[in-house]
């Protein structure tokens, strides 16, 4: 009877630490996958391609889970495109007292903005990255596709 007993629980042992181990396994893979690092995605604003240079914060990887999106943004202040997300994001607003040219903001916290023009500011946004080279966007409304 003891005989018995003891292969049982030897058994019910390698069960429970193959068990163990698999579900490790399982849990790594998935961590790895959410803090993969994107350090950029591509953008095209209206039909000409940029790359964005992404800030490591938590509201890019926020940003970046959402991709790929299309939509069109609306001119605002001769110097910004704007569009308002679905959803919202994690922020960590700052006052950068100067925007450049190329700077992608969140401005509250579903605002994304980009900037074509250089200019001083008072208002506090959250950096998501940055377009270099970007040219002047104009005065009206741009179709824009954003993806990893």
């Amino acid at each position: 009877m003891n005989k018995y007993l003891s292969v049982i629980l030897v058994c019910i042992s390698i069960f429970v630490i193959i068990g163990c181990n698999n579900t490790k396994e399982k849990n790594s893979k998935i961590d790895n996958n959410i803090n993969e690092v994107i350090n950029s995605v591509k953008i095209t604003i209206n039909n000409k391609k940029y790359i964005i240079n992404l800030e490591n914060n938590e509201t890019s990887r926020e940003f970046v889970s959402m991709l790929p999106k299309e939509f069109n943004m609306n001119e605002l202040n001769g110097n910004e495109k704007y569009i308002y997300l679905d959803n919202t994001l994690k922020t960590n607003p700052y006052n950068p007292k100067k925007i450049n040219v190329g700077d992608v903001m969140l401005y509250g916290d579903n605002c994304l903005v980009i900037f074509y023009k250089t200019f001083n500011t008072d208002f506090s946004y959250t950096k998501i990255g940055h377009i270099d080279n970007l040219d002047d966007l104009g005065s009206g409304s741009i179709k824009v596709k954003i993806e990893k």
